[in-house]
């Protein structure tokens, strides 16, 4: 009993349940307030008070629809487009004796359109239908309410609050609990928050202790309880509450709360009350629609639309006042000029005495007609292309990554184009650049250094400074396995003098004692024993946890078993030199956080000493120590200013003793502040923790090594050739992501780095004082001097330059009155690296340089902490790496490694960007081409309002006759092969400088097919005009021109696709020349129906046009003479006035182009010159020997 009874006491002192009673009642004062006004009556939730709260059901739809919504949403999202809106006005139009056509040809092609769309967003909005109607009917046991003790089961969807649920292992949580207690007799349990977070390791929950005793399902016959807490929110990790149970109230805090769609592991099952249902669950609460995006070229082609809009206007206005001056005249003097119109008995559509109310009507006429200048199947057709394109995506083997068996997934496809117009990509760097799998690889304890393992950054600066240490140090010390031992993830440590027990006989043995058993005791990592091979293994909450565990592990010192009230290891013992275990009571933890940085725990240890051991950044570290604590500082500060030199991650380990009467004092603050629901609860904690982190003896520091990923230096080679400029956001120490930016070549020997810090002694010493406005003024002003000062500098030399800047500069640096000076310095710079930034920081970062330069900015990132910037850049790409989902499920592409960004700009980029840009284009020129033939015909009819087509001509062109070949470029087309893109990164800049979609080329295509259209129809009708179409003699009619004209077109159009295709495959053979076969077929089959259904196509083909040469001579003679001038311009222009991808298509096909010709003047073209990478590194040596060798031929 006495051992119980010492257990549930220490329970209360870890988990800090019972507190003072006054100082309870005051800090629950809140509940029942705003934001607080949750009440849960558990195991009871028929009553009569719990059924007047009208919580939401558990039923959860992710859908955009529903059923009875479907149509009305999906039409308004439809026609929010002003293209739909213009051709729905002109549908219903068609209906009234204005309409040049008939009503259903104008409809039809609409409803295709709408139709084909609206299928889509069914059957995407099906799957999350289904996707939700599989979850809402999961099983789970509920306790029925007749209070015998049992549990049936039942749908998640029938949940309600204050059902009291049983949740067995490996299932999922079907709403937000609180844990009542679990298989443990502890009531303790295992959560994997995979699918909230994407975080693997496990999280350790544990019930109140009140209700740990309720065991099995009879327990809750009798049962009920009281739950007050905060109202529904979206914040994961914190929730604040009451439990009033048999009288009493009990706080309840994050450690209680079981989020829905978490999964139970490790434990057999658990009791909960369910708290929060349906939509108000935090899980639900998070899911946000992530911000909508829409690429550079979408929005240029409204644009685009709107000037063929206003140009469709201002030619049918043009047209209504040479119909009104035309009608006026047509009845002059007696005479009647258009006798076939009947002037002197018409309608007032063609009544010369209302020639201005006839010329209105004559304006809606013409709007209708010329309504095919816009490309109703543009935006369907676009949709479709990026559909597939993302496919190809997906399936490139290029980008897999086979170790952790993750594809590339493109979660959208509406931002293709804007992979190949990247102007700054903005980087995380641990995760991102980095492994973010950390590895021990040296260590300071008691002011001597161990570690003889060399690092990346290491190796990459020895080499960079010429010497040769380091090929000697890279064979005696390989990252392989020593001595017959395999190699361990995590540890990468070898030093003989303290591995293998030799730490014994170290003159500081007892430091080192120390130091290893506050890496096995300071954490909160859960160790897992395998059944069989009695291996431990460990579900860290980071990876550099683990690796401090393992090292602690291997040195002597093993973790291997923790309850909610004690830590045990097997460790060495000094005095007998054997392996003995040791149990260390935990007393409290305080967890880490951003703001603190840093982590204690307080244990007692067999002597019954009170101990506080703790860990944290050497910025919070060192001010922390005593006096007497100081021995090794000096030391210790230099081996960490060499290990951040090397690029390794540090943590200053430090502890103190404590005595009962302070620890009394702090735990009661402590337990008061956990207590709290009020909203300053946290830094209540903080403010408690601060009483006890003090006066701390210093044992040493760890470096931990998070090294490159392959292919990473690789990559922003080839992304700096191709211009794009790399900015690096990290919280890491500055000379940290220094020596990363040299392992990874974004800086370089010779380059000048411009440092902006507030280390300036002046600021300090404000610091000291504690004056917060002194300092800010201070700092303001001293962020200003260094920028104006840089900024001078960087503009009036032609060095290279890297900019470096810390987190509090960075504050200031982004203020208003700043930050458009310090962008013009970044700006200005090769580099730009960003340390101690704050995610918050990194978004506005991100922010501004998308805003102030208007050009494409990508956001690359692993963690949680770089949300923000992917959300807020105009591309967000995320690593699915070891920190976790979050990034990767926020981001618009989600690839598992940095380097396959290279593959993703520079081959589907730069494809998806010309495949849209041509694809657009040409679909302008097609139309326009149509749409002139439209226009010069009225011209030639004296603007009478007749279309020179058959209706269902009209309606066709775009949804069958053209439409295919466009899609078909937008998927397959190639200018260059993959192998040659990476080969010429330059080529990138084609999309950077928006070539191939600037205004120059949207009217040189407009153009082309203005003139393709004036020459198809004045050709025609001059050879066709007066002369015998038949053997009878016959002239050609209108039928007959008409069917002549389109032929020429649909030639034409798809000929002119024939010569813009570069890459060609059997598809795009099938579309091309099936689009032209796909025309006489229609031809034949329509002309073969009645005349009421084909109207003036009766037989058209069949009779008049087959058996007629000329026609087909028409056809061949027109058809060539369109596309020679197009075919000489274009040849004209590859020849002498090449684009980045003809000369690479010219060096492809022609041996006698040198590479060196076309990469010199490519250069010259580009917007930039390569400032970083490894090439950019080669060119300045050599610029460096050139110089020399000049200077010594001046000498002699």
């Amino acid at each position: 009993m006495a051992g119980g009874k010492r257990r549930k006491n220490l329970l209360r002192k870890f988990y800090s349940f019972s507190c003072c009673k006054a100082s309870f009642q005051e800090e629950h004062s809140q509940i029942g307030g705003p934001g607080f006004s949750r009440i849960v009556f558990a195991n009871d939730p028929d009553c009569f008070e719990a059924t007047n709260l009208y919580y939401p059901s558990n039923y959860v739809s992710t859908t955009k629809y529903t059923l009875a919504t479907f149509i009305p949403k999906a039409l308004f999202e439809q026609f929010r487009r002003v293209a739909n809106i213009y051709f729905l006005v002109t549908s219903c139009l068609s209906f009234t004796p204005l309409a040049p056509y008939t009503a259903f040809s104008a409809i039809l092609p609409l409803i295709i359109v709408i139709g084909v769309t609206m299928t889509k967003e069914a059957i995407e909005d099906f799957r999350r239908y289904r996707q939700d109607y599989e979850m809402n009917n999961r099983k789970i046991k509920v306790h029925v309410h007749q209070r015998d003790g049992t549990f049936e089961y039942t749908e998640w969807k029938n949940l309600r609050v204050g059902d009291v649920v049983k949740v067995e292992k490996d299932n999922f949580f079907p709403a937000d609990l609180i844990l009542l207690s679990s298989s443990y007799e502890d009531a303790i349990c295992y959560v994997d928050t995979m699918n909230l977070d994407g975080e693997t390791n496990l999280k350790l929950k544990q019930s109140l202790e009140v209700t740990s005793d309720l065991h099995n399902d009879s327990s809750f016959q009798h049962f009920e309880a009281l739950i007050k807490c905060e109202d529904p929110n979206a914040h994961l990790y914190t929730f604040v509450g009451t439990l009033e149970y048999q009288s009493r109230q009990y706080p309840l805090s994050p450690q209680q709360l079981l989020l829905r769609d978490s999964k139970l592991r490790n434990t057999d099952y658990i009791y909960g009350v369910v708290i929060f249902t349906g939509h108000d669950t935090k899980v639900m609460q998070n899911a946000t629609k992530p911000p909508s995006k829409r690429s550079k070229i979408e929005r240029k082609m409204d644009k685009i639309i709107y000037l063929l809009l206003s140009a469709l206007v201002l030619i049918s206005l043009i047209g209504s006042i040479f119909f009104a001056i035309t009608t006026s005249n047509d009845i002059k003097d007696g005479k009647i000029r258009r006798w076939y119109l009947r002037p002197d008995d018409t309608s007032i559509y063609f009544d010369p005495k209302e020639d201005a109310i006839a010329a209105m009507f004559h304006l809606l006429t013409a709007m209708m007609l010329y309504g095919y200048f816009i490309p109703i199947s543009l935006y369907v057709s676009i949709e479709m292309v990026k559909v597939l394109q993302v496919i190809f995506i997906n399936q490139d083997r290029e980008m897999y990554y086979e170790e952790s068996d993750k594809p590339a997934h493109a979660r959208t496809s509406n931002l293709n184009e804007e992979l190949g117009q990247v102007d700054t990509i903005l980087s995380d760097k641990t995760g991102t650049l980095t492994c973010n799998s950390m590895e021990f690889i040296k260590c300071s304890i008691a002011g001597t250094a161990y570690g003889q393992r060399v690092s990346q950054v290491e190796k990459t600066m020895t080499r960079r400074k010429g010497s040769s240490f380091i090929y000697v140090s890279d064979n005696a010390h390989q990252d392989y396995p020593v001595q017959g031992k395999p190699a361990i993830k995590g540890f990468n440590f070898e030093d003989d003098r303290i591995m293998n027990g030799n730490w014994l006989n170290e003159p500081r043995s007892d430091v080192i004692q120390k130091f290893f058993q506050l890496l096995a005791i300071c954490h909160t990592v859960i160790p897992e024993v395998d059944a069989e091979s009695r291996k431990i293994s460990y579900e860290a909450e980071s990876p550099d946890e683990a690796a401090f565990v393992i090292a602690a592990r291997e040195i002597g010192f093993e973790f291997y078993k923790r309850t909610q009230t004690s830590i045990s290891l097997h460790e060495l013992d000094p005095v007998s030199r054997k392996t003995v275990e040791s149990s260390y009571t935990l007393l409290n933890i305080l967890e880490f956080s951003s703001s603190r940085k840093r982590m204690s725990v307080i244990v007692k240890n067999k002597e019954g000493e009170l101990l506080l051991l703790s860990k944290g950044a050497d910025s919070v570290m060192f001010e922390r120590l005593a006096e007497n604590g100081r021995e090794f500082e000096d030391k210790t500060r230099e081996h960490t200013n060499n290990y951040a030199d090397d690029g390794l991650r540090i943590l200053i380990l430090a502890y103190r003793k404590l005595d009962e009467a302070e620890y009394e004092t702090f735990n009661r603050k402590f337990t008061e502040a956990k207590n709290s629901v009020s909203a300053d609860r946290e830094e209540k904690m903080d403010e408690a923790a601060e009483m006890i982190e003090r006066e701390l003896i210093l044992l040493g520091a760890t470096a931990v090594e998070d090294k490159l990923q392959d292919g990473v230096p690789e990559c922003i080679d080839k992304l700096a050739e191709a211009g794009i400029k790399i900015w690096v956001l990290t919280g890491d120490k500055m000379e940290t992501a220094i020596n990363i930016g040299f392992a990874c070549s974004l800086l370089r020997q010779g380059m000048k780095q411009i440092l902006i810090t507030l280390e300036a002694q002046e600021i300090k010493q404000l610091e000291k004082k504690g004056d917060k406005e002194s300092i800010a003024k201070a700092s303001r002003e001293s962020v200003i001097r260094q920028i104006e000062g840089n900024l001078q500098r960087n503009s009036s030399s032609e060095e290279t330059f890297a900019l470096i800047i810390d987190g509090k500069s960075l504050n200031y640096a982004l203020e208003d009155n700043v930050k458009s000076m310090f962008l013009q310095l970044a700006v200005n710079c090769a580099s730009v690296i960003c340390c101690r930034s704050s995610p918050k920081q990194k978004a506005l970062v991100t922010r501004l340089v998308k805003n102030s330069t208007r050009k494409v900015t990508l956001a690359i990132g692993d963690g949680a902490n770089d949300v923000g910037m992917i959300q807020e850049a105009d591309i967000g790409i995320g690593i699915s790496g070891v920190e976790g989902m979050q990034a990767a499920m926020s981001s618009d592409i989600a690839i598992a490694q940095f380097r396959f960004l290279e593959r993703l700009l520079l081959v589907h980029g730069h494809w998806c960007y010309r495949r849209i840009s041509l694809m657009i284009c040409y679909f302008f020129y097609k139309n326009i081409t149509f749409g002139v033939t439209l226009f010069v015909y009225e011209a030639y009819a004296s603007f009478s309002g007749t279309p020179a087509y058959n209706d269902w001509f009209m309606s066709l062109y775009n949804v069958f006759f053209t439409s295919l070949p466009v899609i078909a470029l937008g998927v397959f087309d190639q200018d260059v092969s993959a192998r040659l893109c990476l080969k010429y990164p330059l080529l990138y800049q084609e999309g950077v400088q928006n070539v191939l979609f600037s205004w120059t080329q949207i009217i040189g295509w407009m153009v082309n097919g203005i003139c393709s259209a004036i020459t198809i129809f004045f050709f025609c009708t001059i050879v066709l005009q007066h002369q015998a179409f038949r053997k009878g003699g016959e002239v050609v009619d209108r039928e007959i021109l008409g069917a002549t004209l389109y032929t020429c077109i649909v030639w034409v159009v798809n000929c002119q696709m024939a010569l813009s295709v570069s890459y060609f495959t059997l598809f795009q053979h099938i579309f091309i020349w099936g689009g032209i076969a796909l025309w006489y077929i229609f031809l034949l089959a329509y002309g073969a129906m009645t005349p009421k259904v084909s109207a003036t196509a009766f037989m058209v083909f069949i009779e008049e046009l087959a058996n007629t040469p000329s026609y087909w001579i028409v056809t061949l003679f027109v058809v060539i003479s369109t596309l020679i001038p197009y075919f000489t311009f274009t040849a004209v222009r590859v020849r002498f006035f090449p684009m980045y991808h003809e000369r690479i298509q010219w060096i492809r096909f022609d041996d006698r182009v040198a590479e060196s010709e076309y990469s010199g003047e490519v250069r010259q073209r580009s917007e930039r010159l390569i400032m970083a990478g490894v090439s950019a590194r080669l060119e300045a040596k050599v610029s460096q020997i050139r110089s020399r060798v000049h200077h010594a031929v001046q000498t002699l």
